[in-house]
């Protein structure tokens, strides 16, 4: 656990827990002195406040051997909590909350972060005595998410909370985080008050446009320019200061030069102000990375939040808030819009009817993950945009987004395809593993449909906003000509698309007998608006029909104008997604039919679609979480250098431990230990070096050695060979002869790990047949995985052999995902090969290399970036 962070309280105020310092004395006994009688007997029994006070003085003395958190709010002490451990595991735990803070959740976050540091120092369980009457704690105490046992005793209550992490209590975590946040910005983007500071009386400027927005917008709330040297702009009066404002305001934007931003944050931190946007540049992005640093202090010690620095400001349609400095009014429509980048925020605000958006700018403070949280909930919108040049946080964003996209679709430009990677890579895995195919693998579990380009953003987004989900990926082509429609109906079979023949009703086939009606629908470029429309409405009646395709080709037939107004009539009351494609033509046709330029636009955003609709149409993954930590492989890689390749031994003993079956394997230093290690093995044994990475390419494996002195003298050619580079081998008994198959992983610091499996052996890199997870995942995952790869059907008894043991197979996968889950200084893990029979799965070569690595955000605990 980080030693300290912020966080968000219930009601979407923020604290700042961190240890107890010796200078936090006087505030404790403040805090004493500030909560009531019953709130200090409650937490102290008898004794009250005098005793409280001793207490303080206790846990703040030198060599008190509990450990003390205290949260901070508004720059002001508000809550202690501690834990004393005794030697049987166990240990003691204590709360104490500001009696104006109770309800916010404070206490139990403190409980939460005590549990994640004791379940790293190897206490299994917090004990708590506590009063019976004191019905708040029991409660705190029984809904933190971790198993409980009470025991009541007369006016005492004793509660055992087992520090037994899992999907339990990270689906608790996750329901609090989510109300927090949701409570966070909605003071942000529902605000009843707005002050804009820097509102001038040019036109041009950025904080006139920015309120002119808000007035030409119809913001229904109060709205105040802010300028020292105006009595009045825009027709509103002006005031010299945030302190002089009548009331109270939610959100202030902030258009001033960046060296004022700070003053100005000190002034909204002064009146209470709950969200700052800054439209200013000057920050980071210029190498004022102090001065943004700055700002966030300032804004986390208020219990602001803060949009930007650098950004072009927020919208929201449903709440007629423009606080932004576009041009134009954003046309009110379904689609959350989130962008890192003004120039395609303003791009997307343009084209897309918008429920929301906010340009993140730096993001500093407020990011993707906060914005899917608060979306998830919000009624007015129906899709998800995302335009992200970074992940703060990836794996929470991959847990958030998995759960928004059970409700409504998510979909993710991220620029930066061709990054390098993070650490210097020289096995398979990570070298095949590269941070892009991480981001793949990362959203394609999370269900995010991931897109290239802002167009086939635009594309996508239109056409979720405004069809229903398909049941299937049936597409029945309609249209007036042949060419186009033979080139969609090849697109769609490119994009795992159907498209299957068709029985035309009856009134279809008599107007045009000699047709081809089959799929495409092909009517001839003298069919009429008419007719079209009546081909439309055949096909959606068709129960063989999930999509139904337009394909017009103007100025034939009734000409553009009349063929949409036809298109138009017959999808009015259709319940299956109806996309048109008239050539030429980009947008919507009666404002919900969505309009592509080329066929090939719109069958690329509808395989999209139909791909999204079966991922949130199956059952969601369970995956069990791991818990707190494990000290176990973590005490099995204590005697290792922090970086490098684990030794033999090391290396035996962790895949053992996450139950990764290997060979049995014998470290030999010489040619001697070489043959006593065959004798001992018996049978036929395989010789192979240690050093170099690609055994085979330098002469380092020798098989079917039959006897000890054909192992000696293997190992002595070896080294004569190989020379320095050769640090010792290993022995192992020769194996049964099955599938070769590479399983591996990598760990990049700002990602997280990534898994892979393919096939193996000497051909792993020449092959490339691999695929990607991001652990932790389920077995059936692990499964579909090997389902993946194009040389699958050698496992499945293909061409008459035995089938494999691909479930045992899938089996390694998945705890090779957990291995590299608990612990991220595991920077490479390479099994090459693994073989695979009818009787089971086996790695007959491993490595695994170990890199300095900070730990990863923890599901186990709530913190502010």
């Amino acid at each position: 656990m980080s030693d300290e962070c912020d966080v968000l309280l219930r009601d979407g105020g923020i604290a700042h827990i961190r240890p107890l310092g010796p200078g936090d004395v006087p505030e404790l006994h403040e805090l004493v002195e500030r909560v009531s009688e019953k709130s200090a007997y409650l937490r102290f029994f008898t004794g009250g406040r005098a005793t409280a006070h001793a207490y303080m003085d206790a846990i703040a003395r030198p060599g008190h051997h509990g450990r003390v958190l205290v949260a901070l709010v508004a720059g002001r002490l508000a809550a202690v909590a501690e834990y004393i451990p005794d030697a049987d595991g166990a240990a003691d735990l204590g709360v104490l909350v500001d009696d104006a803070l109770h309800g916010t959740g404070l206490g139990t976050l403190l409980i939460e972060h005590l549990a994640l540091a004791a379940a790293a120092e190897g206490v299994t369980r917090f004990v708590a005595d506590v009063l019976t009457e004191n019905k708040v704690m029991l409660d705190v105490l029984s809904h933190v998410g971790l198993p409980v046992e009470i025991t009541r005793s007369g006016p005492d209550t004793r509660v055992i909370v087992a520090l037994t992490a899992g999907s339990r209590l990270a689906g608790t975590i996750a329901a609090r985080d989510h109300e927090a946040e949701r409570a966070s910005l909605r003071r942000v983007l529902e605000p009843r008050a707005v002050a804009v500071v820097g509102a001038g009386r040019d036109p041009g400027s950025v904080g006139h446009k920015v309120l002119r927005n808000l007035i030409d917008g119809g913001f229904p709330g109060t709205i105040y320019p802010v300028n020292p040297h105006a009595d009045e702009i825009a027709g509103w009066p002006a005031y010299p200061s945030l302190a002089m404002l009548p009331e109270r305001v939610d959100v202030v934007v902030v258009a001033v030069p960046a060296k004022a931003v700070p003053d100005v944050a000190r002034d909204c931190a002064a009146t209470g102000v709950r969200g700052l946007v800054v439209l200013s540049a000057g920050f980071a992005e210029h190498g004022g990375k102090d001065a943004e640093r700055e700002l966030l202090t300032i804004c986390r010690t208020a219990g602001m939040r803060l949009i930007g620095p650098n950004c072009l400001g927020i919208v929201n349609t449903a709440a007629h808030l423009n606080a932004s400095f576009l041009r134009g009014t954003p046309e009110p429509g379904g689609v959350a819009v989130l962008s890192q980048s003004g120039a395609v925020g303003a791009v997307l605000l343009d084209r897309l009817p918008i429920s929301s958006f906010v340009s993140v700018g730096n993001k500093a403070d407020v990011s993707g993950n906060d914005l899917l949280e608060y979306w998830e909930d919000d009624e007015a919108t129906r899709v998800v945009a995302l335009y992200l040049e970074s992940f703060g946080n990836p794996r929470r964003f991959a847990r958030i987004a998995a759960r928004v996209g059970r409700r409504k679709p998510v979909l993710l430009v991220k620029s930066g395809r061709s990054e390098a990677g993070d650490r210097a890579v020289r096995s398979h895995t990570a070298a095949a593993a590269t941070p892009d195919i991480a981001v793949d693998a990362l959203v394609r579990a999370a269900g995010v449909i991931r897109l290239d380009s802002i167009r086939d953003m635009y594309d996508t987004a239109r056409l979720l906003e405004t069809q229903p989900l398909p049941a299937g990926r049936r597409v029945a082509i309609v249209g007036n000509s042949g060419g186009p429609e033979a080139m969609t109906a090849d697109t769609c079979e490119r994009a795992g698309l159907a498209v299957p023949a068709l029985t035309p009703g009856a009134e279809l086939r008599r107007r045009f007998p000699s047709a081809a009606l089959g799929n495409p629908v092909d009517l001839g470029a003298e069919a009429s608006a008419d007719d079209i429309g009546l081909a439309i409405e055949s096909a959606l009646a068709d129960d063989q029909v999930d999509v139904v395709l337009v394909v017009y080709t103007p100025p034939f037939g009734s000409g553009a104008p009349a063929t949409k107004e036809a298109i138009a009539k017959a999808t009015r009351h259709a319940v299956k997604p109806v996309i048109a494609c008239v050539l030429g033509e980009d947008g919507l046709i009666d404002g919900r039919v969505p309009c592509y330029a080329y066929p090939e636009q719109a069958v690329q955003a509808l395989a999209r679609v139909v791909d999204y609709t079966k991922w949130r149409n199956s059952p969601a993954e369970e995956v069990e979480t791991g818990g707190f930590d494990d000290l176990t492989a973590r005490a099995l890689l204590s005697g290792q250098a922090p970086e490098g390749w684990l030794d033999a031994d090391a290396l035996d003993g962790l895949l053992r431990h996450f139950g990764i079956p290997l060979v049995q394997t014998i470290s030999v230093a010489d040619a001697d230990a070489a043959a006593e290690a065959a004798a001992a093995l018996g049978g036929p044994v395989v010789l192979k070096v240690v050093g170099p990475v690609h055994k085979s390419d330098v002469g380092g494996v020798r098989v079917g050695l039959a006897t000890p002195e054909e192992v000696r003298a293997a190992f002595t050619a070896m080294r004569e060979s190989i020379g320095a580079e050769m640090t010792g081998a290993v022995v192992q008994p020769m194996v049964e002869q099955g599938t070769e198959i590479i399983v591996g992983g990598v760990n990049y610091p700002a990602f997280g790990p990534l898994v892979m499996v393919g096939m193996g052996g000497v051909t792993a890199d020449l092959l490339a047949d691999r695929a990607f997870r991001v652990p932790p995942f389920s077995a059936a995952t692990a499964e579909g995985m090997i389902r993946e790869l194009r040389s699958h059907p050698v496992l499945y008894g293909y061409r008459g052999r035995p089938p494999a043991d691909a479930q045992a197979l899938a089996e390694v996968v998945r705890r090779v995902g957990l291995l590299m889950d608990a612990l991220p200084e595991v920077a490479e893990l390479d099994l090459n090969p693994v073989i695979v029979t009818p009787g089971g799965a086996v790695a007959v070569d491993a490595r695994i290399r170990l890199a300095p690595a900070g730990r990863p955000p923890s599901p186990f605990i709530r913190r502010l970036r």
